[in-house]
């Protein structure tokens, strides 16, 4: 019977978390089918060091194409030798993190094997020996529910859906060869960052999260204050009003269109809370609403709400959240 394949989402080494809970569901997938998980790792050479944090979750054969062109993303070279694994391969689905470099790949793929896609999944059965997907659509107002028949199928996987649970799996390690079809020609600029990184809100411990509530871009110093005082695994969020503005990145957009978190605490600043944006944030452990709507939808599903002037709030909640961090 056809194997599973998950591609690895990693970053000089470092496997990102929601690659863990794509491998995890689909080492729980494959056990019920009797199968074997792999796992598929494209980058620089010497990026194996990341296989034994893959066996971990799960994964039986681990799959590595090194090359220095696949240090740096490039969705033609990512795409064509993923393609080219499963095609050597005998795969009855393909698992991406729904990132956005999942997101940009999977369609990729997809084409590239003539095949059919699920997107966005948040659930993965085996029904009467086939696999079956749910998947929101309608702005999360409506569950669909999918059963392939066509293979092998590329499924992206929902972030901070399945928990990751560690399964160790046989873990065996085969290099693959690597031919790109954009190696001549090409010139990637590396621009180095050199302030403070903001982390992916899909992976922070806890974010902080801004809307039109804010009133003017420029006082958003006043949450990347905030986000400081928490700690270096804050990050900054934002709703889709402020993105679709121009104020912030889409890459912190959290909701049904941007990204699902479920951090140990999450502020929404601002945010009256559109079901849209909930969608994306309502299974954060600890939620923190300040808005000047008394009546906000966002205070619905928050565990603590301060109505008032995030202007005014603001300052004296990054003080007081200093000084007890000074105290520790």
């Amino acid at each position: 019977m056809s194997n599973l394949l998950v591609f690895v989402e990693q970053r000089e080494g470092c496997v990102s978390a929601v690659t863990k809970e794509v491998l995890s569901a689909g080492a729980a997938l494959a056990k019920e089918l009797g199968v074997e998980i792999h796992a598929l790792v494209l980058g620089d050479k010497g990026i194996g060091s990341s296989s034994i944090e893959l066996t971990d979750y799960g994964a039986d054969q681990i799959f590595l194409a090194e090359h220095p062109e696949l240090n740096v993303y490039l969705g033609e070279n990512f795409a064509s030798v993923i393609v080219s694994a499963i095609e050597a391969g005998n795969y009855r689905a393909v698992m991406f993190p729904a990132t956005a470099m999942g997101k940009d790949l999977a369609p990729r793929v997809t084409a590239g094997l003539d095949t059919v896609m699920a997107t966005d999944v948040t659930q993965v059965e085996v029904i009467e020996g086939g696999l079956e997907i749910t998947r929101p659509i309608f702005g999360g107002k409506v569950l669909a529910k999918m059963k392939f028949t066509a293979f092998p199928a590329v499924i992206s996987v929902r972030p901070n859906v399945f928990p990751p649970e560690k399964n160790s799996g046989a873990g065996h390690i085969n290099k693959i060869e690597v031919s790109l079809p954009f190696t001549e020609g090409l010139s990637v600029e590396i621009i180095e960052n050199l302030g403070r990184q903001n982390l992916d809100v899909s992976e922070a411990k806890s974010v902080v999260s801004g809307g039109r509530g804010m009133k003017d871009p420029d006082n958003w110093k006043l949450l990347e204050e905030l986000r400081d005082a928490l700690g270096p695994e804050a990050a900054l969020g934002a709703s889709r009003a402020v993105v679709d503005t121009g104020w912030r990145p889409h890459g912190e957009q959290v909701g049904q269109t941007g990204k699902t978190i479920a951090p140990k605490l999450y502020f929404a600043v601002g945010i009256s809370g559109a079901v849209q944006h909930l969608a994306g944030m309502r299974t954060a452990q600890t939620i923190v609403a300040i808005n000047k709507d008394a009546d906000a939808p966002i205070f619905g599903v928050a565990d603590y709400g301060i109505v008032g002037d995030a202007m005014e709030i603001l300052p004296r909640l990054t003080e007081i959240i200093s000084e007890l961090n000074a105290g520790e």
